[in-house]
């Protein structure tokens, strides 16, 4: 067997096809895409004279459906140049070069003649151990297998992806009877630690796990819509985010599927139960007319929903019309919208009597029995259950989490009045003094099985600061952030103000964790596991400060601001700062300053302070600059003005990454810092690189002057700004604001390649931001952005 895939080969260009060859070369893994010959020329193929022997026509389904991923969105590449380690090759040509691979992957048609032919192709030209799996979303594995060699047999598995297979978190992996038991250790290990993904092992039944159990509760929910007469936006504005569950909730996630695909995953079901659930798993008569109409969801630009100019209407069920959106309105949602978290707005809303409370029960209800029924038949535990439901669906709680937050005596007591048979072993359950699935201990989370509660597999690469803090891990906090001891001698700052935004509770917080570690610690580790990392300053405070006149206490927490990063840049230990997802304006701030970043595969890193009428105040724009010169090759003549020109464009134009990997390319990260490829071990990585430092005998960075660009250099962005706006494409406040920023960029008014200390630089960004805060347009600006959530532009 393979001990280490380097190069792989996926069978089949499409979208899911061409997504996984994107997600491999994201890591870095060569990958050759494969497709059937075209039987045909195209028109511009026969103009330019060319026969279905040449080369490019023979690879051009696969070089189509590649290029098409540069032009997708979301973007399934990380970089556009990862396109380079994706190579197109064919079916009848390149059959032989299989034996270059260790890892196949087949992702054609879903049909088992299909399947089982392209897999004999495979066995003849595969070399001995190559591991080889599937893509189905719902085949036989087995099945698939039959009739293969004793060396296929030993090392096929399904591994299923799910789209887009860059951005959602589960694999399914499925071992058939006859895969050997370490090729599925490998893959799961694989999977988690090189394919960044949340694996659950699935059982070889209909569907698996995720397919089966959503499937199911979004057909459940369709039937609400039918019998009960909700309307599509209603149930919408029910079953998203307001239940932990994502912004799609239901009939939009069924768009984005795709209506065609939906009901290919419920036929396939239904074709291989019985009984009821047989029943549950018939397409409605609606969805069959839909797809008559080719309404198909977002592929064919209108399904339950369909955008007219800036509007988007809904589809009324009765009467297949489109129709303005509407929102659910009853006293439990405004009652659930005052609570907090998840469990709470849950448990309000499904026991309220009113229509919203209905159709919650009536969608609940069923899909956790239906849950309980599968537990065992497709997957070994509540965990893998629950796992596949939020890695897959990105629901917040699985089914099992979901039925604790609701409390299960009392769910059960009302589930049975209502004539819902409830499965025996729930009811033994709670029969024999276990009334919840899970609980926690200490710090410790353990679940339900067979009689008693287990504890919870804890991946050791898998830092859990919420159940840390549990174990009396904190070492000092106030309401801003906790300073965390989270082992090997490593401290954690984590922020936890509302949307993670910076105040002083947070830059005192900064300055305690900094002298602590110095005095304690082998170093610090800048993160936090929030939906954001960090999503800037408390803009809602500096505007109340701005309209109240107060520019002596603004101008004193800026000072504190950029004392705190000059302190994190400079400690005597070494700072790893880890963000993911959102780190924006004083997000970036804080995370430009460290000794390394550690950052998540989707980080998305920008100095936007332009979008609310700013300029960087914390020493971003300096940090950015100073960065970019860092990250030049030793012994080469600088152009500081080159530099400054790159870092004004990503400043003035308020660039932010799409992936760790093009902040890379932005210059918020060097080559010195690190990508984690499992977004669930960053916080791992970081703490492995602070012990890794500090053992290599760290030494913070020696102050040096910094090279600015002076007056010359000032004019020169101040032209390419004043372009801008003559060809319409900023606005004259715009202009205005890139004036500041160009003279602080600059250094002022010196001669070109003057050298300024770091003091001088964060004067400048400093007084600027305050010169800027007060103008009415910026108040503007900032009173727009916490309003609508978007930048004005005035």
């Amino acid at each position: 067997m393979v001990q280490q895939i380097r190069k792989a080969a996926v069978i089949g260009s499409g979208v899911m096809g061409s997504g996984i060859a994107a997600h491999l070369a994201n890591i870095g893994i060569p990958t050759l895409l494969y497709d059937i010959v075209p039987s045909e020329l195209t028109k511009d193929e026969e103009e330019k004279g060319l026969t279905l022997d040449n080369r490019q026509v023979r690879n051009r389904i696969v070089e189509t459906n590649k290029q098409k991923l540069l032009k997708q969105k979301p973007a399934p590449l990380t970089s556009k140049d990862n396109i380079a380690l994706i190579e197109s090759v064919n079916l009848e040509d390149d059959l032989e070069r299989l034996k270059e691979v260790d890892w196949i992957i087949e992702v054609v048609t879903e049909r088992l003649d299909i399947k089982k032919s392209v897999f004999e192709k495979i066995d003849k030209y595969r070399k001995p151990g190559s591991i080889v799996s599937s893509n189905t979303s719902g085949i036989s594995v087995n099945a698939m297998a039959e009739g293969r060699s004793e060396d296929f047999k030993k090392h096929f598995l399904g591994t299923h992806f799910f789209n887009p297979p860059r951005y959602l978190k589960l694999l399914e992996v499925i071992p058939t009877k006859d895969t050997a038991p370490e090729v599925v250790t490998f893959m799961q290990k694989f999977g988690e630690d090189v394919l960044g993904k949340g694996v659950v092992l699935a059982k070889d039944t209909p569907n698996f796990i995720a397919n089966r159990i959503g499937t199911y509760g979004l057909l459940i929910t369709l039937r609400e819509v039918l019998q009960n007469g909700y309307s599509i936006g209603e149930v919408d504005s029910v079953t998203g985010p307001l239940i932990g569950r994502p912004k799609s909730a239901t009939f939009r996630t069924l768009d984005v599927v795709g209506l065609d695909t939906f009901v290919h995953v419920a036929n396939n079901v239904r074709e291989q139960v019985e009984g009821e659930e047989k029943e549950v798993f018939t397409v409605p008569e609606l969805l069959e007319k839909m797809l008559e109409k080719g309404w198909l969801g977002s592929k064919t630009g209108q399904g339950f929903y369909l955008k007219k100019g800036k509007d988007i209407l809904e589809l009324n069920p009765k009467t297949l019309e489109y129709e303005p959106r509407k929102k659910m309105k009853t006293p439990s949602i405004e009652l659930a919208k005052q609570q907090k978290g998840t469990s709470a707005k849950l448990k309000t809303l499904i026991y309220t009597d009113d229509r919203a409370g209905q159709l919650l029960w009536n969608v609940f209800a069923p899909t956790l029995i239906y849950s309980a029924e599968l537990l065992y038949e497709i997957a070994d535990d509540i965990v893998s259950i629950d796992n596949a439901m939020k890695w897959g669906f990105g629901w917040e709680q699985g089914p099992f989490e979901a039925w604790d937050a609701i409390g299960v005596e009392k769910s059960i007591d009302r589930m049975e009045k209502e004539g819902l048979a409830v499965p025996g072993w729930v009811k033994e359950m709670v029969g024999t003094g276990f009334t919840s699935f899970y609980k926690e201990e200490e710090g410790t989370v353990y679940y339900y099985d067979h009689g008693e509660y287990k504890r919870v597999p804890q991946n050791e690469k898998e830092i859990n600061l919420r159940l840390l803090k549990k174990q009396n891990r904190v070492i000092q906090k106030n309401s801003g952030a906790s300073l965390i001891d989270i082992g090997d001698g490593v401290a954690l700052l984590e922020f936890h103000s509302p949307n993670n935004a910076i105040g002083l509770d947070i830059i005192q917080m900064i300055n305690r964790a900094i002298d602590e570690v110095e005095k304690n610690y082998k170093g610090l580790v800048l993160a936090n596991q929030g939906k954001n990392f960090c999503v800037g300053a408390n803009i809602a405070l500096m505007l109340m400060e701005a309209q109240d006149d107060n520019f002596d206490e603004l101008d004193f927490v800026i000072r504190q601001f950029q004392q705190a990063m000059m302190k994190i840049k400079y400690s005597a230990k070494p700072v790893v700062a880890a963000p993911h997802q959102m780190a924006l304006g004083g997000g970036a701030e804080v995370i430009l300053p460290a000794a390394r970043i550690q950052a998540s595969p989707e980080s998305y890193i920008g100095l936007v302070e332009v979008g609310v009428g700013l300029i960087p105040g914390g020493g971003g724009t300096k940090e950015l600059y100073i960065k970019h010169l860092n990250s030049l090759p030793k012994g080469v003549k600088v152009d500081l003005q080159n530099v400054a020109n790159k870092v004004f464009e990503t400043v003035a134009m308020a660039k932010v990454s799409t992936s760790a990997e093009e902040a890379r390319e932005n210059g918020f990260l060097n080559n010195l810092d690190r990508i984690s490829k499992n977004p669930d071990h960053r916080i791992y990585d970081a703490k492995q690189w602070v012990i890794e430092l500090h053992d290599n005998g760290y030494v913070p960075p020696v102050r040096k002057k910094v090279p600015v660009v002076g007056e010359t250099g000032y004019a020169t962005l101040l032209l390419a700004a004043q372009g801008m706006h003559l060809s319409g494409y900023i606005s004259e406040y715009d202009l205005h604001i890139a004036k500041k920023l160009a003279y602080v960029l600059a250094g002022g008014n010196l001669p070109y390649g003057t050298k300024v200390d770091e003091q001088y630089l964060l004067d400048l960004e400093r007084e600027a931001f305050i010169s800027l805060i007060s103008e009415i347009k910026t108040q503007q600006r900032m009173q727009y952005m916490l309003m609508k959530g978007k930048p004005l532009r005035n």
